[in-house]
């Protein structure tokens, strides 16, 4: 069998509960076709056990009727069963499904240590991307705005928004994806995706400080409601307008505080490399005249405009974020660009289960991103459990040293023992993960 690091993984996913957590939040009860929706739980955790072995379309599911896994494994399917169940999927069984990535995260972080420090300081970050799709069958495509290259483009896809939780020193894992047409303002369901993640963060174990990081697409008066109502704190991007404008030219000139970056950032505006910039505070009261007025600290970093370097004073850019926390202002802005980490995610999943879009339905690619976001929580945390340099890889990592891992089968007094390689360069890692999982008898070296 290739994929022995499966055997692990689906040992944690059965400790965490994840089989049941599906079976009690999943039903279908009308079907477009007759018992397309029936075991939608076995169906499910096998587009998921797929989707760690490296799948990245229906067809691909295939992986697990592979070699020796029906030997080891119950309940697999064919990958067009699965694709029949998937396209069974309304707004309302993704919901289920998205309650489901919630209760399994909780689980993940009882049993594994992949959110240490949760309980002293937590964040959340929320942000949007654009998935490319082709041809006339998907159902929902549409052209949204995407950057290429600094660049605003025109692009036909879907866009999925996510909303992921760390920590100081932890990878973040995702605590909510929704799928959307490709046309929808980045901004659409932020304030219930922002109440719905903290609510998640709380049943993990955040019982200190939660901070809400987000873009100028969710500088808006439902997040920001969302972040006080949930008793966490907001570091958002403004969108810049007049009085944005009047509190900036407010600041004096020796307010400005020199920063260094720790690495250097990119410019949102012209996709240069920055190292160090400027940044001063001033009182700030948004959403004047509402019911959701609030008075904050706007935090304004500037940085001199390469497009005029030969001014004869310079010329600046400025960059606002609007934040409640008592951090030093050279801290807050430090903290602030580490939003920056969602990429991370976004890019994980790119290079995964994301890479398409399988289907033509809507209701389809709504599940398939949802048991993307489920199985690459699954991942990190088999990861954390394995400890070492494994505790903070990219799932393509994981899926190359813990997951492919090729291994004899024998079946002596009909018993299954897996035979791994020898010599193997991470095996300490994945011995260290099926101890913690699977327990204390080892595999044998082939």
């Amino acid at each position: 069998m290739s994929h022995a690091g499966l055997v692990p993984l689906l040992g944690l996913a059965e400790q965490t509960r994840l089989p049941q957590i599906l079976a009690e939040r999943v039903s279908i009860t009308t079907s477009r076709i007759k018992s397309g929706a029936a075991n939608p739980a076995p169906k499910l955790l096998s587009v998921i056990a797929g989707m760690c072995a490296g799948a990245d379309s229906i067809d691909d599911l295939e992986v697990l009727r592979t070699g020796g896994m029906p030997i080891l494994f119950d309940g697999i399917y064919a990958p067009s069963t699965l694709g029949v169940l998937l396209r069974e999927f309304s707004f309302g069984h993704a919901r289920q499904l998205e309650s489901v990535l919630r209760h399994h995260l909780v689980a993940l972080v009882e049993r594994s240590e992949m959110l240490a420090g949760i309980g002293q300081q937590a964040f959340i970050d929320i942000d949007s991307l654009l998935r490319p799709v082709y041809g006339h069958a998907k159902q929902g495509a549409s052209y949204g705005h995407t950057k290429i290259a600094g660049k605003q483009v025109l692009r036909k896809g879907l866009s999925p928004l996510a909303t992921t939780i760390s920590t100081p020193t932890c990878a973040p894992v995702i605590a909510g994806i929704r799928l959307r047409a490709g046309k929808t303002g980045s901004g659409k369901g932020a304030g219930r995706m922002v109440a719905q993640a903290i609510a998640t963060a709380r049943a993990a174990g955040a019982s200190g400080k939660i901070m809400v990081r987000g873009d100028s697409a969710y500088g808006s008066r439902a997040v920001v409601r969302a972040c006080v109502r949930g008793n966490a704190e907001f570091s958002l991007v403004m969108t810049k307008n007049r009085a944005i404008a009047r509190a900036i030219a407010s600041i004096p000139d020796t307010a400005w505080t020199p920063v260094r970056y720790p690495g250097a950032v990119q410019d949102p505006d012209t996709g240069a490399w920055i190292s160090d910039a400027e940044v001063a505070e001033v009182p700030y009261t948004a959403f004047a005249g509402t019911r959701d007025q609030i008075t904050a600290r706007l935090i304004v970093r500037r940085v001199k405009d390469a497009r005029y370097p030969d001014a004869l004073f310079p010329v600046w850019r400025y960059h606002p974020f609007f934040t409640n926390s008592a951090l030093y202002t050279v801290e807050a802005d430090i903290t602030h660009r580490r939003h920056a980490i969602i990429e991370t995610v976004f890019a994980d999943l790119i290079d995964g289960p994301l890479a398409h879009l399988p289907s033509g339905h809507f209701g389809a690619n709504s599940a398939w991103a949802l048991c993307a976001a489920i199985a690459h929580n699954l991942l990190h945390a088999t990861g954390t459990l394995a400890r070492g340099r494994h505790a903070r890889a990219r799932g393509a990592t994981l899926r190359r040293h813990i997951i492919a891992v090729p291994a004899r089968l024998a079946r002596p007094a009909r018993t299954p023992v897996l035979h791994l390689p020898s010599h193997w360069p991470w095996a300490p890692g994945w011995l260290q993960l099926w101890k913690q999982t699977i327990g204390p008898s080892l595999p044998a070296a082939a």
